[in-house]
């Protein structure tokens, strides 16, 4: 509960679908859980959104791929 005594409740694939607008705009994206992570790899593949993905012991940083022009 909040501070106003209301349950809050977190939608995961909300969450995913912000981070994968920042990956988008160029942009890390920080996922604390597996779930978001999960949920934010298989969005980014779908959108065909290139990216690194780098663990920590706290969760998973999306850093989005840029092309090279040559």
């Amino acid at each position: 509960m909040d501070m106003t005594g209301k349950d809050m409740v977190i939608n995961r694939k909300d969450m995913a679908r912000k981070k994968l607008a920042k990956l988008k705009a160029g942009q890390s994206a920080f996922a604390e859980t597996n779930e978001v992570a999960e949920l934010l790899r298989k969005l980014a593949k779908e959108d065909g959104v290139a990216f690194q993905e780098d663990h920590t012991d706290l969760g998973a940083w999306f850093i989005p791929e840029t092309e090279k022009s040559e």
